[in-house]
């Protein structure tokens, strides 16, 4: 009876922490969102575009890598933070939404699942988002 009433206490609060609103969600969204950064290095970019646009290129290969690998080590280690910690408050978040290079929004992956027009044979997107430098874009008519 008292191992039953222990488990059953147990699954009380981690029902209790974890369902009935949106903020554990978007949390460990976000954490895991930024915990991948060392694979998306959209701060590394993002750092070595910027350095070099309003500072000199020199410096935005040399100044902007390292301010951008310093922002990517920090956002991983946030992701991971939250990642371990989403079950519990503060849901708001600690570092902004994940960033792009300016010269680059990505768009939706090219997949019958978000594309309408499949049937007819017509789809677009973002062909290769995953592959670092890939723009090219199917039937952008942006």
């Amino acid at each position: 009876m008292r191992n039953a009433l222990t488990f059953l206490s147990v699954v009380a609060l981690a029902a209790l922490l974890t369902s009935g609103c949106a903020g554990p969600e978007a949390k460990l969204g976000r954490g895991m969102s930024n915990f991948a950064e060392v694979a998306r290095m959209g701060e590394l970019r993002q750092s070595v575009e910027e350095t070099a646009v309003f500072e000199s290129p020199d410096a935005g290969y040399t100044v902007g890598f390292v301010r951008g690998f310093d922002r990517s080590v920090e956002r991983t280690g946030v992701g991971l933070f939250e990642i371990i910690t989403f079950p519990f408050p503060p849901y708001r978040p600690i570092l902004s939404r994940p960033v792009y290079p300016d010269n680059y929004t990505p768009g939706l992956i090219s997949d019958s699942m978000f594309d309408t027009d499949t049937y007819v044979g017509m789809s677009g997107g973002d062909v290769a988002p995953f592959v670092p430098g890939s723009r090219f874009k199917v039937f952008d008519n942006n």
